[in-house]
């Protein structure tokens, strides 16, 4: 009997590649999604998710899908599109908030599930999260406002919404996190070094006592 497919919206940061794990590791059908927004970071991270599946490939892992869904003319001259002055380790993350990044990336992938007849969207969303659209609240409402748009549900499921990124690694035996990709200002394909999500990448593998694997543009000080 084929198993029932679960989309995965998939960035290639640790939290989404050790999802996919996860879901492979039920026997789910999983359907990996990619939604590209123009941002500087993301052939980086797309150079690593096909690293990922082809790592992770099995009959249960279907290709990728790249969905567009470009934000220039919303945000302008914007770090995130122009790589300039983007948050280092001394800032604080709310700097790296990005104007409806939530609503943007789920609407897009759940309107590809109701067209596709996919009736499940994993998203690998953490509990302690400080933007608003990561909120409980957000998602009912945009699950609900999904299905009174397009007439068919698409249960929005985060898996690991009441874990810290701490206890997602800790559930990443196997996973080759080496693969993963979360930088917000790469150096070709490396990780910079220097960016919020380098140091926030570190410091997980700092508290948890475990070997970095990631290579880093600028090694730590």
């Amino acid at each position: 009997m084929t198993q029932p497919t679960t989309a995965l919206l998939l960035s290639g940061g640790l939290d989404s590649a050790v999802l996919l794990a996860h879901l492979l590791g039920q026997g789910q059908r999983v359907q990996p999604l990619f939604v590209r927004c123009g941002l500087v970071w993301e052939g980086a991270e797309l150079a690593a998710i096909q690293r990922l599946l082809e790592a992770l490939g099995c009959d249960n892992l279907l290709p990728l899908v790249v969905l567009q869904q470009p934000v220039e003319d919303l945000y302008g001259p914007h770090w995130s599109l122009t790589g300039q002055g983007v948050p280092d380790a001394a800032t604080p993350d709310e700097a790296m908030y990005l104007p409806g990044r939530n609503l943007l990336l789920v609407t897009k992938a759940a309107l590809w599930c109701q067209l596709h007849g996919v009736g499940r969207l994993a998203l690998g969303v953490l509990g302690p999260n400080p933007f608003a659209d990561a909120s409980e609240a957000f998602f009912q409402a945009l699950q609900r406002a999904v299905e009174l748009g397009g007439g068919r549900t698409v249960e929005l499921l985060r898996p690991f919404g009441s874990l810290t990124k701490d206890q997602v690694l800790q559930l990443a035996d196997g996973v080759p996190l080496e693969l993963t990709f979360s930088c917000a200002a790469p150096q070709g394909e490396l990780h910079c070094g220097r960016c919020n999500k380098c140091h926030e990448r570190r410091e997980v593998f700092r508290r948890l006592g475990r070997a970095d694997p990631t290579v880093y543009a600028v090694p730590a000080g």
